[in-house]
């Protein structure tokens, strides 16, 4: 059913080839439904490729190409998983930029399964509570996170879960934590 609990939230959506596709595609229909325009952003500029857990999956239309978003246009910040992906991002300076942006005007931000290895090089893991794919266990303590192995967590701003079997629980943190991040910038402004 959708709502209007995040009408006029511009979530951006940052993903390259090999995203896992579920990530993406039942993050950005919670979104949508709850009244958010989401985009995906990419290194590329005309689709991207999903992979279905074993195996490449359908394309994707990118919104915006990484190289010409801003992220002061965007609100919120959904960084899906899969292995390829977040490897990827992580090694391109532009999209660690444009996520450590999100994080340094403490904007939103939710992160599935390994979608975390991006965050660790913003920097922002450092002092965060946070979960993931529990092979990025390590990576994360050695970034200064407070890892756990729990279904969802909340803290300073992020979601972060496991995997897609957390799909549902990560969906409502994520709403919430935007709903709130637009309450908070309506009472300000």
């Amino acid at each position: 059913m959708a709502t209007d609990t995040l009408k006029g939230l511009n979530v951006a959506i940052l993903v390259t080839d090999g995203f896992e596709e579920v990530e993406m595609t039942e993050p950005r229909k919670a979104l949508d439904d709850a009244g958010a325009k989401t985009s995906l952003i990419s290194p590329k500029s005309d689709d991207v490729r999903a992979w279905d857990f074993k195996d490449w999956s359908d394309r994707y239309p990118v919104d915006a190409p990484l190289a010409s978003a801003a992220p002061e246009n965007y609100d919120a910040l959904l960084l899906p998983g899969g292995v390829i992906n977040p490897d990827t991002l992580r090694a391109d300076a532009k999209a660690v930029a444009f996520v450590k942006a999100f994080f340094d005007a403490g904007k939103p931000v939710a992160s599935i399964c390994h979608g975390p290895w991006t965050i660790i090089e913003t920097g922002a893991a450092s002092g965060r509570r946070m979960t993931s794919w529990p092979s990025l266990k390590t990576d994360l303590k050695n970034a200064g996170a407070d890892w756990v192995d729990e279904e969802v967590v909340v803290d300073q701003g992020l979601v972060t879960s496991r995997s897609p079997d957390d799909m549902a629980a990560f969906n409502r943190e994520t709403v919430k934590l935007f709903a709130d991040a637009k309450g908070n910038a309506a009472r300000a402004a």
